[in-house]
């Protein structure tokens, strides 16, 4: 999938793209009947909400299960972050966030790469996210809110906050927060959320700011989330466990369109059960140094 010139603008400017129904129907529901199971699993890569069984997060799926296998080699949603950056890229985080009824928490303000820089050591923000709804999106099922043009503000100093959710999270404090909606135009326009029909993808950069709140309607808002990282990029640290971020580098070679609906065959290198190693963690940087 290309981005026209009129996209990159409106990228640069505003720091996201929205992709109201991209993925059809069929494609969704393929991706959807995986969903129970995975969530279903007792492992450390299903991080749940505080005091429930809800899942908040699924991470690496696209290691253990084919449709999202699929689905992380997907041109649709690889190939306009390669022209972004002009240069190959590889799986940094694959997650499946479920902001289930009910029962889904908030995610505070934040950058994602306060959360990679911090944590992994990633270089500069030269990665981004990717991500496509499951579910309907509304205004009542805690979607995503942005804070359009933010990501100029460049890489904010971020708070590692420990306690409000079951998922630390590197936060921007309340008073910045205000100046940026501020900035971005207040009551009328300072805060966007785009909302659609499930198959719908958000592109969006690693600097922009942006949260959501709870989900306290009856339905579910189940949305994956692929963070592409340029090859070059790579971080330099693991911190945190390989299901989480990932440590391999190969650059990602894209399926063909029709690949969730052709069931395209893929690797699973972690269908027998996530290796050991994926939960061993390091402080050393890559190339000797201790941080």
């Amino acid at each position: 999938m290309r981005l026209t010139p009129q996209q990159i603008d409106r990228f640069d400017t505003e720091g996201y793209l929205f992709f109201p129904g991209l993925f059809t129907p069929e494609e969704v529901a393929e991706l959807n009947a995986a969903v129970p199971a995975l969530y279903a699993r007792r492992e450390a890569y299903n991080v749940r909400e505080k005091g429930s069984e809800a899942v908040r997060t699924n991470f690496a799926a696209h290691l253990y299960s084919e449709p999202f296998a699929r689905l992380a080699r997907h041109p649709r949603m690889v190939e306009p972050v390669e022209a972004l950056f002009g240069e190959k890229l590889y799986m940094h985080q694959f997650k499946i966030n479920g902001k289930m009824a009910f029962e889904g928490d908030v995610w505070q303000w934040h950058q994602d790469y306060g959360t990679w820089k911090n944590d992994d050591l990633m270089p500069t923000e030269r990665a981004m996210n990717v991500a496509i709804f499951l579910d309907d999106v509304n205004e009542y099922n805690g979607p995503l809110m942005f804070i359009p043009g933010s990501h100029r503000k460049g890489v904010i100093d971020a708070r590692h906050d420990l306690t409000t959710t079951s998922y630390p999270l590197w936060t921007v404090d309340n008073a910045l927060i205000t100046q940026l909606v501020e900035r971005a135009g207040g009551k009328a326009g300072g805060i966007v959320s785009p909302k659609g029909p499930a198959g719908s993808m958000i592109l969006f950069h690693s600097c922009l700011v942006h949260a959501s709140t709870s989900n306290l309607s009856p339905w579910n808002r189940v949305s994956v989330y692929l963070s592409l990282c340029a090859v070059s990029n790579h971080i330099r640290r693991f911190k945190r466990p390989e299901y989480i971020a990932h440590r391999d580098f190969t650059p990602i070679d894209c399926l063909t369109d029709d690949c969730l609906l052709a069931r395209a065959p893929v690797d699973l290198p972690w269908a027998g059960g996530m290796p050991a190693s994926a939960l061993e963690t390091s402080l050393t940087e890559l190339g000797g140094n201790t941080a």
